[in-house]
């Protein structure tokens, strides 16, 4: 994996830990019986709360899969076991492209 993406979910982590958020939000990483990875990581009472994605699923073959949404102020990617880092990635650009202006 990618060394750079963990260091920077770290401190996404510990920009939005603020003695509340960590309580009662968060950061999941699962692993699907398909096989496959889920990822879920809370937006509530962040700066990308009110942030929506539509569904939306790529596939190009039985081994090549994501999808990815934001729903009720969550991020959801989930994808192949290949695309674990490639779904951290994704939710890095989608940080960067709403907060680097």
């Amino acid at each position: 994996m990618n060394n750079d993406i963990l260091k920077w979910l770290e401190r996404w982590y510990t920009d939005n830990c603020n003695g509340n958020w960590e309580h009662s939000y968060g950061i999941t990483i699962e692993t699907l019986d398909n096989p496959g990875w889920d990822i879920k990581i809370d937006l509530k009472d962040t700066v990308l709360e009110k942030e929506k994605i539509e569904y939306e699923f790529n596939k190009k073959n039985e081994n090549d899969w994501y999808g990815i949404k934001i729903e009720d102020s969550v991020f959801s990617a989930f994808g192949d076991p290949n695309k674990l880092s490639f779904l951290l990635e994704l939710f890095k650009k989608f940080v960067d492209e709403r907060t680097l202006k």
